[in-house]
């Protein structure tokens, strides 16, 4: 016999689910439209004020702030018939320059819940979905979640804490940003550093353009070169240091990557691998952040490599232990957690 009361609370968390299943396209509607932030350091705004700022229609203005009122985003004052979005919240949803800034997320739920067919099939059959089968809008979204996380801590922490990289970096190195997307970590790095040289490499081209784009806009074309390029194949060598940003375990063959990676550094040359910070063991991952994760392996992670028709299909939560044999296999024997964070591992591997 089921337990009546665990049944009931067990449907409460379900319909919570449920509720924020629905109120993602809302989150990601105000994220697009620039709702949030029009309405951040506005104060109280009626929703005529809103729609006027934001150019939209006021009635599904006022109905998209009912729903936001109805998740506690935005608070809403009776009496003036005003909404407003408080200074904590804004720094979630509406200012991607600051670390707290998860919009990102939400600009995936689109391409993702696009591929339920796809990844109904995959399911049944066993084979993937290639990342390109998302659609241009997985690209962008991917890009624009990691992005604040790599502007907080790249360059101020987890470099530093590299064994002798960032004196390499002050000095002038070469440097190898192995699936690097839109280019971010590559800019940063180039910003920070501008005695080196970096090399991006992404097998999709579409990323590999806007790669380009967003580093002649930052004034980096001579010292930045964007390449399309699978990560076993990566041109070049001698690099004193090749970065795998949140993309190891997204690969086929994560060994093939890691052994060219191998014979592509300098003899002191060292590898930045940075992963997401999830167990391998699916009851530790009980939480807000590990659910996150765990459920995008699920739906992306997984299937994509499982596309790529290659020895692994690791998922995000293979564990280090996974990780570092896989390293040891390419000649990379020494694998060092330099800094580890509620969403990252960050290893400094070498030979």
């Amino acid at each position: 016999m089921s337990d009546q009361n665990k049944t009931m609370e067990f449907l409460e968390r379900v319909a919570a689910d449920n509720a924020a299943a629905f109120a993602g396209v809302s989150t990601s509607l105000g994220i697009r439209l620039g709702l949030y932030r029009a309405m951040s350091g506005a104060g109280g705004l009626t929703s005529g004020e809103l729609a006027e700022k934001t150019e939209l229609v006021e009635r599904y203005v006022r109905e998209w702030l009912a729903a936001q009122v109805a998740g506690g985003y935005v608070l809403r004052d009776a009496e003036a018939d005003t909404y407003v979005l408080p200074d904590e919240h804004a720094a979630v949803l509406a200012d991607p320059s600051v670390p707290t800034y998860v919009g990102g997320g939400f600009t995936m739920l689109k391409p993702l819940y696009a591929a339920e067919e796809a990844l109904a099939n995959a399911y049944r059959t066993g084979g993937g979905v290639n990342w390109q089968d998302y659609g241009p809008e997985l690209s962008q979204g991917v890009a624009a979640f990691f992005k604040p996380g790599y502007e907080a801590a790249l360059v101020q922490e987890w470099l530093p804490a590299m064994e002798g990289v960032e004196a390499k970096l002050r000095r002038g190195a070469s440097v190898a940003d192995v699936g690097c997307g839109f280019g971010h970590s590559t800019v940063l790095m180039a910003k920070e550093f501008p005695q080196s040289r970096f090399h991006g490499f992404d097998f999709h081209e579409p990323s590999v353009e806007t790669a380009r784009e967003l580093a002649a806009e930052a004034g980096l074309s001579g010292r930045v070169m964007f390449e399309v390029a699978s990560a076993d194949a990566i041109p070049g060598g001698d690099y004193d240091l090749i970065t795998f940003f949140d993309c190891l375990h997204d690969l086929g063959d994560p060994g093939a990557a890691l052994r060219r990676a191998e014979k592509s550094l300098a003899d002191d040359g060292s590898c930045l691998i940075v992963e997401p910070n999830v167990s391998a063991e699916p009851g530790e991952n009980i939480h807000p952040i590990g659910r996150s994760f765990a459920s995008t392996s699920a739906i992306l992670c997984l299937p994509a490599a499982v596309a790529q028709d290659g020895p692994y299909a690791l998922g995000n939560h293979p564990g280090p232990e996974a990780l570092e044999a896989i390293g040891a296999e390419a000649g990379l024997y020494s694998w060092k957690l330099a800094v580890e964070t509620s969403t990252n591992r960050i290893y400094d591997v070498k030979r």
